[in-house]
């Protein structure tokens, strides 16, 4: 976003919509646009669970990208590692982490691993409650934990390595975006939300630059990604009586939890987060709609260089539909975003919801096949442009990317 000083989670992204602009500049150059633009990997945020490596298609294998070629990448791992993992190239770095991409040495299979120094007791928090999360998840549209090693000082977690791009990044490298493809793409995040809600986790910081493509493909599946802010609710934790969990969030009688750690992207942070109130996982809803809204017109609909002022802007719900393309858009997709965006968490759209809304489970048949591509490419360089000219030095961390974590407790 802005200059400001908040504090930044240890594993903030660091690109923001620079490296959409990125694509969409190397798109411009494609001829025709029929070569796909150079993408930038990412990985420091590549992370879910489930303990058999998938099957992946030898065409898909074939489907690595020239930049992944790079100098391969030296540090001290542990021979068990080693053993199993030929290290290549480091894609990723957080405070607590980085992220090498590797390939098993069996299988020639490639992977991502995450290295959590655990010295710290705060290292030891954030790999804890990412583990935890990825341990218990399996979904084809949430990001796959293959193997853990722990060790005294470091923990290793070998992961899906998903090649394939963001979300806005395939937005703009298409060159030609509507309103199906939108539901297309909404669909796969809302089947992976919706699972993990069922599990009872609360992702906390659902953005596009957390939603990936597993690879180039047109026909990729899209990954939710990024489970360092994650946390679970009552499905997940026997209780009994009145308590406080370890993470600040209260526990009621029931068995229900009210989440109160003030965390997240700001741009993407529901009212009541913002208002310091007991929230659900229906703050993930609210970042969903602010997606949508990016997705069909590369604008933010929430956006300032002064927090403050941002923040006044999502409590009071103060955004529109002005400006191209929204001429252009659907009616029903605008009530989904509407249905996404409400103030109150009890009239929210639940994930299920969500998926089930007419715009999204008829892949807006009813809606206009207009290219959308050219309004959102403009807007998202626009916002690029105003946002390196405020802030130059922080060039990377333009676009809301920065975390917030701020606890209450």
């Amino acid at each position: 976003m802005g200059c400001g000083t908040s504090k930044v989670l240890p594993e903030a992204s660091k690109k923001g919509y620079v490296s959409v602009v990125q694509s969409l500049i190397a798109f411009s150059k494609a001829c025709d646009g029929d070569d796909e633009p150079k993408k930038h990997a990412r990985g420091a945020w590549f992370s879910s669970g489930v303990k058999n490596p998938p099957q992946r298609p030898n065409s898909q294998q074939q489907m690595q990208r020239p930049q992944d070629k790079v100098a391969r990448y030296k540090d001290k791992f542990d021979p068990r590692v080693t053993a199993r993992y030929d290290i290549k190239a480091l894609i990723g770095r957080g405070s607590f982490s980085r992220v090498v991409r590797v390939e098993h040495r069996a299988t020639r299979q490639p992977f991502a691993i995450k290295m959590m120094e655990v010295e710290a007791p705060q290292g030891r928090e954030v790999c804890a409650s990412e583990l935890a999360v990825l341990q218990r998840v399996s979904h084809s549209n949430v990001i796959q934990l293959i193997e853990v090693f722990q060790f005294p000082q470091r923990v290793y977690m070998v992961l899906e390595l998903a090649t394939g791009g963001e979300l806005l990044e395939r937005v703009v490298s298409r060159g030609h975006f509507t309103e199906r493809d939108a539901t297309q793409a909404l669909r796969m995040v809302l089947a992976g939300v919706g699972y993990l809600h069922n599990l009872g986790i609360t992702h906390r910081d659902l953005k596009p630059e957390n939603l990936l493509y597993y690879h180039p493909g047109a026909d990729s599946r899209l990954l939710v990604t990024d489970f360092g802010l994650a946390t679970f609710n009552n499905k997940t934790c026997q209780v009994s009586g009145l308590g406080r969990s370890d993470t600040g969030d209260y526990i009621s009688a029931d068995k229900t939890w009210t989440l109160r750690t003030t965390c997240g992207t700001p741009e993407y942070m529901a009212p009541e987060i913002l208002q310091r109130k007991p929230y659900t996982c229906a703050v993930d809803l609210w970042a969903l709609g602010v997606i949508a809204y990016i997705v069909l017109s590369g604008s933010m609909p929430f956006e300032d260089d002064s927090h403050t002022r941002l923040y006044r802007s999502i409590v009071r719900g103060t955004y529109s539909f002005t400006g191209d393309p929204w001429p252009s858009v659907s009616n029903l997709a605008k009530d989904f975003i509407q249905r996404l965006l409400s103030a109150d968490p009890a009239a929210r759209l639940t994930a299920d919801q969500a998926i089930r809304h007419p715009w999204v489970a008829t892949m807006a048949a009813s809606s206009s096949m207009r290219n959308l591509h050219r309004s959102i490419s403009r807007n998202l360089r626009q916002r690029t442009s105003r946002s390196s000219s405020r802030c130059p030095s922080s060039t990377l961390s333009s676009g809301g990317s920065n975390k917030l974590r701020l606890a209450t407790h």
